[in-house]
């Protein structure tokens, strides 16, 4: 076996091991990331980018369709799918590209193949077929896989997301099982593009993660769209055949059969951990995910683990902050605290959801009820909100702000058409622990969508503009 040193070895080169290798690279260090498949890894290939790909060319096709509440004449003559997905290729082709010439540039050496960590009485190494690659430090970065339903195998009518953005078709009918960020995303899209959808859940609410409002107003508003959503509905059995498939759902000793030509397969992603030799090594699981500690290190020497490994969000930027925060803490630079409740969360649905921080629960369980305030201002006061919105089906939202009572900001949680990026100023928000009076006096250009989380911050610090 040919032995090569690095000063840092990443096993995967998706979102959190790119960005661990880029950093390392800029800092001075030598180093190689082992890819079985293509960097970029599941969220450029087969997940983040090319769903909101998908999420545009639905978000198109109803453009066209309100285009004469703008007084725009157009005629939505029909959905070609296949140059859709040809579009959404060449442009995850083109991404990749520049990432692999970015590694490139930055010395960075991509081995193809599938790794596993060895260790032993010297530094940690990822052995490649008949290479070993000896790092000073190694990351783990080996994502997450699509979780299974127990029993249901995957086929040509049932599959997970990765099967769905592969589809050359628009379906007719789909069953879409989980109401998470995935299933809402797909379910929304296919529902932009002409398909009857039905959301099936097994909890209480779609979005478990999202503040209760926002969460109520998603359903209401996929609901308003025509879209059937199904909560605290288990599933019992999902069958194929050769020209569609059918999922059982149960409640209280009553069973629903629905039938559909297409089954997404949406419950959640499950920590790439086989294989790569965590047992050997004496790193222990916490549940699927691998233990780490506070700067992810894992129990051990020089070995770190990074992005869908770790427990928490699975986030492609999170990963990218993990990445970061790993190389630079190698090289003992300062650095924040990891916080999950400062990583923004968007859901790119018809109406797009977005947060950071605290909900209002989660606030008033840690603070004590009495000690939280709260003030939601909706969207349909805001011009740019009713403009960009003009004709949709889905129209208003809201901007809701979550106080500690003479304190800081501890969450914001949106709700309507692209609010995804009004997150940011958000996060600055929550991450700087600012007051609503430290915010007040910035202005928001006009018109804007951001006016409403002005208005918001005006509100809780005793002096709306807008609102009463």
């Amino acid at each position: 076996m040919a032995t090569r040193e690095f000063d840092l070895v990443v096993l995967g080169g998706g979102s959190a091991g790119y960005a661990a290798a880029l950093r390392a690279a800029e800092l001075g260090d030598s180093v190689a990331v082992v890819e079985r498949d293509a960097v970029g890894g599941t969220c450029l290939h087969r997940g983040c980018v090319p769903t909101k790909a998908l999420l545009h060319t639905a978000e198109v096709a109803d453009a066209v369709r309100h285009a004469a509440a703008v007084g725009v004449h157009a005629t939505l003559d029909g959905v070609d799918p296949a140059s859709a997905l040809a579009w959404r290729r060449k442009l995850v082709e083109g991404k990749h590209r520049g990432l692999r010439s970015l590694l490139s540039a930055r010395g960075v050496e991509v081995v193809s193949g599938e790794g596993r960590l060895l260790t032993g009485d010297g530094s940690p190494a990822i052995a490649v077929g008949d290479d070993l690659l000896v790092g000073r430090d190694v990351v783990l970065a080996t994502g997450a896989a699509s979780r299974a339903l127990p029993g249901v195998a995957f086929g040509p009518r049932v599959m997970d997301s990765e099967g769905a953005l592969a589809l050359e078709r628009v379906p007719d009918r789909a069953v879409v099982i989980g109401g998470g960020v995935i299933g809402v995303e797909f379910a929304s899209a296919w529902r932009s593009l002409g398909a009857e959808v039905v959301i099936v859940e097994a909890a209480e609410t779609l979005v478990p993660n999202e503040d209760p409002a926002v969460r109520d107003a998603l359903l209401k508003a996929l609901r308003r769209r025509g879209i059937r959503v199904e909560l605290s509905a288990p599933v019992s059995g999902v069958s194929e055949t050769a020209d569609g498939a059918s999922v059982t759902i149960g409640r209280d000793d009553a069973s629903e059969v629905l039938d559909a030509d297409t089954v997404l397969v949406a419950i959640g992603r499950v920590p790439a951990t086989a294989g790569i030799g965590l047992d050997e090594a004496g790193i222990a699981l916490e549940g699927p995910f691998v233990s780490v500690d506070a700067e992810l290190r894992t129990p051990a020497a020089h070995v770190w683990a990074a992005g869908d490994l770790v427990s928490g969000p699975q986030l492609a930027h999170r990963g990218f902050r993990h990445g970061l925060f790993i190389a630079e803490r190698i090289h003992d630079l300062p650095v924040s605290p990891l916080d999950d409740a400062l990583v923004p969360r968007v859901t790119y649905a018809t109406p797009e959801i977005a947060s950071v921080g605290l909900t209002e629960p989660q606030a008033a369980e840690r603070f004590g009820a009495d000690a939280v305030r709260t003030v939601e201002v909706p969207l349909a006061s805001n011009a740019k909100s009713e403009i960009v919105s003009a004709g949709s089906d889905v129209r208003g939202g809201f901007a809701k702000v979550v106080r500690r009572v003479d304190g800081p900001v501890l969450g914001v949680h949106l709700v309507g058409p692209r609010v995804g990026e009004l997150v940011t100023e958000g996060q600055l928000a929550v991450a700087w622990e600012a007051t609503p009076d430290d915010l007040t006096p910035l202005v928001h250009a006009h018109p804007s969508q951001s006016e409403v989380l002005g208005e918001a911050f005006l509100a809780l610090a005793g002096s709306p503009l807008h609102t009463l």
